[in-house]
């Protein structure tokens, strides 16, 4: 038993409501459960109860064992000092508050039907990916639909948060914060942290400055990355390291050590030395970029605002002092997708949030523009009967499953409170 699931059945009251008692036999006659906001303090603020005739309004706490209220200390803490009722599963013990005032208590599994618990247990049995993976695919396509939509702005709320911090670090320069995020994730899982160094150690002013030379910008990026600290009869190599150099000295610029990049694993065209370049030539291309980022509206016009390759020497390199077969590496359309999920949108949300604006429906109308993320979570709600047709509900389904499913969170979830509701479908469950 968690008390997550007590938590459940008090909002819901899916209990018997009709004669409870407290543990001194006292008729409990509930008003209102109060509102569960999930914040420090007790588990229900406001609700308000009667005991007998005594009307009462405050909070309300809920522990597995009476004595959890001792525990955790709640006996010292002024948040709770207008408890006016204790619910609990097991009372072991009486409890008392300020002034030494007895909190009434009501033992809550005296009054659950065995139904409600069998389907409980049945749902949160560990199996072997996710709890309901039998009758996930069975949920009423209305309720998945709101829930998705709930979850993908969850999801930028916490990549906000990143980018809010950046704000702070950057002076409110949104064009700064845009080029770390870039950088990021123009770096992809194995150099994203590393990318994300090599933009935070290069102060934005100096790539505005140096983004009409392109060659200057690649200088700063791969000289930055470490990829300089060589000695190389490559003549390109020869011309970037020196005006790597000569950029450090002109700006008074320390030095930078970074994380080592990665080579290994990569398909050639997400090698760093091809990744760097082809950062270094959006920059070039495009001064201003936030301002234009910002008011994109569709995929298409993303398409063609990044719509850029790697330098010249890189058409038949991929690596210094190795010449390949010559190829444009333009970025891709899978790439730029990338982009749109964890660049374009959620900074278009940060930035709607602090201008007070509302694009809500013009965010989810983009992401459903972009074709569906292809990885092992998204695979696996497939083979459990949960297509992706986007990357709006691609996103979704990583939220759940990481902030939800791998939490062991079913009962903060609608499609978990769903089930305990539909009894038809826990049967389906059990079997």
């Amino acid at each position: 038993m968690k008390e997550d699931f007590l938590h459940y059945l008090w909002r819901f009251k899916k209990f018997e409501t009709l004669n409870l008692r407290t543990t001194r036999n006292e008729l409990i006659t509930i008003v209102k459960t109060g509102d569960y906001l999930e914040l420090s303090g007790p588990d229900f603020f406001n609700a308000q109860i009667k005991i007998g005739d005594q009307k009462w309004a405050g909070n309300i706490e809920i522990h597995l064992k009476s004595s959890d209220w001792y525990v955790h200390g709640h006996e010292k803490d002024p948040a709770y000092d207008n408890v006016i009722l204790h619910v609990v599963w097991e009372h072991d013990t009486e409890i008392f508050g300020k002034n030494n005032r007895e909190i009434p208590v009501l033992v809550l599994k005296d009054y659950i039907p065995i139904e409600t618990i069998s389907n409980y247990n049945s749902l949160v049995t560990p199996k072997s990916w996710i709890f309901c993976e039998k009758s996930i695919g069975e949920i009423d396509e209305f309720v998945f639909s709101n829930w998705q939509e709930r979850l993908f702005f969850d999801r930028l709320e916490r990549k906000s948060k990143f980018i809010y911090d950046l704000l702070e670090e950057t002076n409110q320069d949104w064009e700064a914060v845009l080029f770390c995020l870039l950088a990021k994730n123009f770096g992809l899982n194995t150099n994203g942290n590393t990318f994300f160094q090599i933009a935070k150690s290069i102060p934005f002013s100096i790539v505005r400055k140096e983004s009409f030379e392109v060659e200057n910008l690649e200088a700063l990026l791969l000289g930055t990355s470490g990829l300089l600290n060589f000695e190389k009869e490559d003549v390109y190599f020869t011309d970037l390291k020196i005006r790597y150099y000569y950029l450090l000295n002109k700006y008074q610029l320390n030095k930078t050590y970074v994380d080592p990049v990665q080579f290994f694993k990569h398909r050639p065209d997400n090698f760093p030395t091809i990744r760097l370049s082809q950062l270094a030539n959006l920059y070039q291309k495009h001064q201003n970029l936030f301002s234009k980022i910002i008011t994109l509206k569709s995929v298409k016009d993303v398409y063609q605002l990044l719509n850029v390759s790697a330098g010249l020497y890189w058409q038949n390199h991929y690596q210094f002092d190795k010449e390949s077969p010559k190829k444009a590496k333009s970025l891709s359309k899978a790439f730029i997708d990338l982009l749109i999920i964890n660049t374009i949108v959620p900074l278009q949300f940060a930035y709607s949030n602090i201008m007070g604006e509302s694009i809500s429906e013009e965010l989810i109308a983009f992401m459903i523009e972009v074709a569906p993320e292809k990885n092992a979570i998204i695979s696996k709600f497939e083979f459990f009967g949960i297509s992706s047709k986007n990357a709006f509900e691609t996103q979704t389904l990583l939220e759940l499953k990481n902030e939800f499913c791998n939490q062991k969170a079913c009962l903060k979830c609608a499609l978990g409170i769903e089930l305990l509701k539909n009894n038809e479908v826990i049967r389906k469950c059990i079997n």
